[in-house]
C-alpha cells in the first residue's frame, strides 16, 4: 500500500506491507522505495516494512536547493510518528544510510537498531567533493541523462552486470525519474553533511553494518580499517556484491537482517 503525508511543505510518499515489528528502508541516491522491491517480498513474510522516498527521489518533494541529512531525517520522522511506530529497525542504503545516522542523532527513541547497507559514517573527502559538483555542473546543464546510468552501472559488482541485467535496467528506470532539482538538492546536502564517526563509534544502538566486497564507490576493507566498530555491532561483506547488495544478493540480504533482529529481540 502506497500512501503520503507532508512535512515541510512537501509530499512524502512510502509505501507498507506486511505486519510485525516495523522495519524502515530508507533507499540510496537516484533510487526510490521501489528499488527495495525484491528484498521487501522476503521481509514482508515476518516484518511489518515501511519504505519512504526520501526528499527529492521518488514521489516526494524537494524543498529546497539543498537537502541536509537532518532534513530528511526529519521527514523520516513525521512517517514514523504518523504511523505510532515504537523501537524500528532502519535500513539506510547509501545515501539512506547517512540519514540513518541522522536520525539516530536526533531520534534516538525511536530506533531498536538500525543497518547501514554499503554506506558509512564519513563526511565526504575533497574527492567526493570534486566528484560532486561536477554531477552537479553535468545535471545543471541539462545533461541529466548522460549521469546517472553510469552511476548505477557501477553499482553493480562487474561480475553481476550481464547476468543481473534486468535489474539493472529496473535500477535505471528508477533513476531516470529523479528530478533534475531533486538530484542538485541532494548532492548539496551530501557535500554538506558532517562526519557521523563518533556517533556510530559509541554504540548507542545495535548496528548491522554490511558491505559489498566489489564495491566500487568505496573499501569495504578501507571503511572498517577508519572506524573503531562497537561491541554491539556486527559486520557482515557480501563476497557476491557491490554497492546494491540487497539486490545483489537478495535472499541472504534478507536472512542477515532476520538473523540480527533476533538477536536484538526488540
Amino acid at each position: 500500500m502506497i500512501n503520503c503525508t507532508r512535512y515541510e511543505g512537501i509530499e512524502i510518499s512510502y509505501s507498507e506491507s506486511g505486519n510485525g515489528k516495523p522495519v524502515v528502508l530508507l533507499h540510496g541516491y537516484l533510487e526510490a522505495k521501489e528499488i527495495w522491491a525484491p528484498l521487501i517480498e522476503e521481509l514482508e513474510k515476518q516484518f511489518r516494512v515501511i519504505a519512504i522516498d526520501l526528499p527529492g527521489h521518488g514521489d516526494s518533494g524537494v524543498a529546497s536547493d539543498t537537502l541536509t541529512m537532518e532534513f530528511m531525517a526529519g521527514a523520516v520522522n513525521t512517517v514514523v510518528e504518523l504511523l505510532d511506530l515504537n523501537d524500528v529497525f532502519m535500513v539506510g542504503h547509501s545515501l539512506g544510510g547517512y540519514v540513518t545516522l541522522a536520525f539516530l542523532e536526533l531520534y534516538p527513541h525511536s530506533l531498536a537498531g538500525y543497518s547501514l547497507f554499503h554506506s558509512h559514517p564519513h563526511a565526504d573527502s575533497q574527492a567526493a567533493i570534486q566528484n560532486r559538483m561536477r554531477e552537479i555542473a553535468v545535471v545543471s546543464a541539462g545533461k541529466k541523462n548522460i549521469m546517472y546510468p553510469g552511476n548505477i552501472t557501477k553499482m553493480f559488482a562487474p561480475k553481476n552486470i550481464d547476468n543481473m541485467s534486468d535489474e539493472v535496467k529496473r535500477s535505471k528506470q528508477i533513476a531516470s525519474k529523479t528530478s533534475a532539482r531533486g538530484i542538485i538538492a541532494v548532492l548539496n546536502g551530501m557535500i554538506a553533511r558532517p562526519s557521523r564517526k563518533v556517533l556510530l563509534e559509541k554504540g548507542t544502538k545495535p548496528l548491522l553494518w554490511v558491505l559489498g566486497r566489489d564495491d566500487q564507490y568505496f573499501s569495504a576493507g578501507g571503511v572498517l580499517d577508519s572506524v573503531k566498530v562497537p561491541s554491539n555491532a556486527q559486520v557482515v561483506i557480501l563476497e557476491k556484491s557491490g554497492h546494491l547488495g540487497f539486490v545483489e544478493e537478495t535472499k541472504l540480504s534478507a536472512e542477515i537482517i532476520n538473523n540480527f533482529i533476533s538477536k536484538i529481540n526488540y
